[in-house]
């Protein structure tokens, strides 16, 4: 396989469009897997290579969405070949992928996510590094419901970005790129109760990030975060398999948009690059609305 055509091509993913490690990572897995399937000189590869290999991937049991981002991936590569000159035509240009099927979000109701912060704000009884880890349980619900941050800005958020009693956390998303958001009161009030049993901890006062972790990355990592998240789901009541870290950045922007907040307002405090990305959440609204009328209403059954 030549490898140092796939990593040419991620170095120019990360330098030209400010790529983050997940998006490479998965660029890599995708083009690796088209790399074992075409043979050595896979760049090469015509139309009918690549038609073989999306046949193969359906053989596989891959599901629609998983085989459109790896068609994605290919004609990404394919068309920086072009442009370094590598091949002279595009094979895969012109193949019609699966196409994703539209999913909408999962989300919470307002309730549900009122539980969930109800279970996180609940007085506790432990001492010492028990109740330092139910604080940063509180504060860490407080935030994802607040600021509708994604997982990995969450784990990696820096503890300057959140001394001083701030109003707003400044955040390093996608490709690196700034964004705003404010803070709600209950927020703010979690956030400076970490704070001071974070700092009266010698070992995380030093770390430079706001949830400090004794593993390889030195901040919480995505899997634990998960794993608080959803255990706090079960302690409120609501079904842990319907929640994520993410389900929370979902109700974030669902709920505003309930409560008549703009959509481009949602898109920049999410940071999404494209409003077409935020207005899923509009059908999301919808679909829920829905379901109100078609469960509560004395007609629906007839």
């Amino acid at each position: 396989m030549d490898a140092a055509r796939i990593e040419a091509f991620l170095e120019a993913m990360q330098a030209e469009r400010g790529a983050a490690a997940n998006t490479l990572t998965a660029y890599a897995r995708d083009l690796g897997d088209f790399a074992e399937f075409a043979g050595r000189d896979f760049w090469r590869a015509d139309r009918a290579r690549v038609e073989a290999w999306l046949a193969d991937l359906d053989a596989r049991g891959l599901g629609q969405a998983t085989r459109a981002r790896r068609l994605s991936a290919l004609r990404q590569f394919f068309r920086f070949a072009l442009t370094e000159g590598w091949r002279d035509d595009d094979p895969a240009a012109r193949i019609a992928g699966p196409g994703a099927a539209r999913r909408l979000p999962k989300t919470l109701s307002e309730a549900e996510a009122g539980a969930m912060l109800d279970a996180a704000r609940r007085p506790r009884r432990e001492t010492g590094a028990a109740a330092r880890d139910a604080l940063r349980l509180t504060c860490i619900m407080e935030l994802l419901y607040a600021t509708g941050l994604r997982a990995t800005e969450l784990c990696a958020l820096p503890v300057a970005a959140a001394r001083g009693d701030p109003r707003v956390l400044l955040v390093r998303g996608k490709g690196g790129k700034e964004r705003i958001t404010p803070l709600t009161g209950p927020s703010r009030e979690a956030l400076a109760a970490w704070l001071a049993a974070r700092d009266a901890d010698p070992a995380a006062a030093r770390s430079p990030f706001l949830f400090p972790s004794r593993g390889k990355a030195g901040h919480l990592t995505r899997a634990r975060l998960w794993q608080l998240v959803t255990g706090l789901a079960a302690e409120a009541g609501v079904d842990p398999a319907r929640v994520s870290p993410h389900t929370l950045r979902h109700a974030f922007a669902t709920h505003l948009l309930a409560h008549g907040a703009d959509l481009r307002a949602i898109q920049a405090l999410l940071g999404h690059a494209d409003l077409a990305t935020t207005e899923i959440y509009t059908h999301v609204l919808e679909a829920r609305l829905r379901d109100l009328v078609l469960t509560h209403h004395p007609m629906a059954g007839d």
